[in-house]
């Protein structure tokens, strides 16, 4: 029996990739912003601290949905806790898809560097986790029971793909102006990963022979993971330790235009992980007869097929990578972007309409957004926001949330219908320190009484690769 639940924990963190990206929060000069788009600003001339940090209050984005055929189990599965196959066709290989993702910041920091080209450095650790995958209804009902199938034959019904995989992240960033409306940024970041797993399922056979009280089920793949066995599960994975490393890079640029358009192009998190040698790579063709099935575990058996077949070594993954292009402009309170992001590595992308609206201090923020995996979301957003000060709260997904807050709250398996969704996330962040000045207001001024003058990061940069050298 603990092996069943284990097998169904497997099963949840592989299908437990909706990339939505928090877009009503991309160029507010959040520090959420400047870490997730490493050319973004966040601070105010005359009037923002010279650091800024969010005091260890997290920062947090989760985003999941499921859409398919077996909506209703997993709706239920969610709002009651109850795990019921009996209501899902079986035999055609129907197939649904599931999609997760979440970011937190547990610490960041950040300094305005220099007043002559608006630099600020910046310093995080944050958790991150994305998860995807696309699988059949006879996936989720022989975690159930053997008992649901009929005798059979059935062919390429368990046939399934997913992947999940989480990872501390250790960055820092730069981000400075190149004259006064192009910007570039940069984004280096340490991995340290904490679980993988990843399953392709090509081939499969089951068949039921009730007479002779046997079960014959047949698999071919791949399975790719840092854990395999039950006393693998330890808390003292999500400790980082780098055993997993990795290394990833985030680029960015921005560029404001004469006719007021604030135009953004990001390359983010493009990078790897090493998992390490005692990780899990497991390719099996198997047909298994099981014999008094009445009296047997079955999800204890198809476990054992991968278990057979395992061989421990390392192996590297990418990181979920994604560019992401933005266009907007400001009309006195009210501020359209439109943003385009695809994933590099995996499928998945959205196409967002960011309609924000400001008063004051306050700004409230309407978005709807398609998801290339044709998933239609709106989302909104509430900010009070200070040069010194920032609290922000919302959600990618609001009538989806709504209603799967309600159902799990009424514990009804009946509240709502369509595809499920849920997505929330909040931050805050807080400057301090002595006011950062523009450049006139300075008491003193570069390359003045034979002071270096500083040409910049990026200009160093350049000079250094592509300046002739003159010797």
């Amino acid at each position: 029996m603990r092996k069943k639940y284990f097998l169904a924990c497997v099963l949840l963190l592989v299908i437990s990739n909706l990339k939505a990206q928090q877009y009503a929060l991309f160029n507010t000069r959040t520090m959420f912003d400047a870490f997730e788009n490493p050319a973004a600003r966040s601070f105010t001339l005359d009037s923002s601290g010279k650091f800024a940090s969010n005091f260890f209050f997290p920062n947090f984005a989760v985003n999941a949905a499921h859409k398919g055929s077996a909506d209703d189990v997993i709706r239920k599965l969610a709002n009651t806790g109850i795990y019921d196959t009996g209501t899902i066709p079986l035999g055609a290989g129907i197939r649904n898809k599931l999609f997760q993702n979440s970011n937190v910041y547990l610490a960041t920091f950040r300094i305005f560097s220099s007043y002559k080209f608006n630099q600020e450095i910046g310093f995080a650790w944050q958790v991150r986790t994305d998860a995807y995958a696309d699988y059949t209804n006879e996936t989720l009902a022989i975690l159930d029971s053997y008992k649901k199938f009929d005798a059979g034959p059935y062919e390429d019904v368990f046939n399934s793909s997913g992947y999940q995989q989480s990872y501390h992240q250790f960055s820092v960033g730069i981000r400075e102006n190149w004259d006064k409306r192009l910007a570039f940024g940069l984004k280096l970041s340490l991995l340290s990963g904490i679980a993988y797993n990843k399953i392709d399922i090509n081939n499969s056979y089951f068949y039921l022979d009730q007479l002779n009280n046997r079960l014959d089920i047949g698999v071919n793949g791949t399975y790719k993971g840092t854990f395999l066995y039950e006393d693998e599960i330890e808390k003292k994975m999500l400790i980082p330790t780098f055993k997993n490393p990795g290394l990833s890079v985030s680029l960015g640029t921005t560029y404001s235009s004469r006719s007021g358009y604030f135009l953004m192009g990001n390359i983010k998190d493009l990078g790897f992980i090493r998992w390490n040698k005692k990780s899990h790579v497991a390719k099996f063709n198997t047909i298994k007869s099981i014999t008094d099935v009445a009296n047997a575990d079955v999800t204890e058996e198809v476990l054992e097929i991968a278990q057979d077949a395992d061989e421990q070594k390392r192996f590297l993954t990418p990181t979920n990578a994604k560019a992401d292009f933005l266009i907007s402009r400001t009309f006195n309170f009210y501020k359209p972007s439109v943003v385009i992001s695809k994933n590099l590595f995996h499928q998945g992308g959205d196409i967002a309409f960011v309609n924000t609206f400001k008063t004051g201090n306050l700004s409230a923020s309407l978005t709807p957004v398609y998801n290339f995996n044709k998933f239609i979301m709106v989302g909104i957003q509430g900010m009070y926001q200070t040069p010194n000060f920032e609290f922000f709260l919302g959600t990618d997904n609001l009538g989806k949330s709504i209603s799967l807050g309600r159902g799990i709250n009424q514990s009804d398996a009946l509240v709502g219908k369509g595809y499920i969704g849920g997505s929330i996330y909040m931050g805050l962040g807080i400057k301090f320190g002595q006011t950062v000045n523009h450049p006139m207001n300075l008491s003193t001024m570069p390359g003045v009484n034979g002071a270096r003058v500083y040409k910049g990061f990026f200009r160093s940069i350049y000079d250094f690769f592509v300046k002739p050298k003159q010797f």
